[in-house]
């Protein structure tokens, strides 16, 4: 299994809201066991970093994810949070 992560903070904090429902969209591609979007609870008092979402999905093998990224709502996704974000960071390990 794959996991995927992805960090994301609007540029403006009012986009917030609009950039999870962006996120949303994501939902609809067939490819992953398990997807969700939350809001960051900001409880880490570490960081410097402002993450305002987190994006977490489950593949079965790497064609899975491969599948998900080339799917056409995945396109249309970036094409509309990309101008509302500031930061993105990514991250894809097996588990287990």
């Amino acid at each position: 299994m794959i996991r995927h992560i992805v960090f994301f903070s609007a540029a403006n904090p009012e986009d917030v809201d609009r950039v999870r429902e962006g996120l949303m969209m994501l939902a609809e591609i067939p490819h992953s066991s398990h997807f969700e979007v939350g809001r960051n609870l900001q409880s880490d008092a570490i960081s410097q970093e402002r993450v305002d979402l987190v994006v977490y999905g489950e593949f079965d093998d790497e064609d899975a994810l491969a599948a998900y990224k080339a799917h056409p709502i995945y396109a249309e996704c970036i094409a509309l949070v990309r101008p509302m974000r500031e930061l993105r960071i990514a991250a894809d390990f097996k588990a287990g």
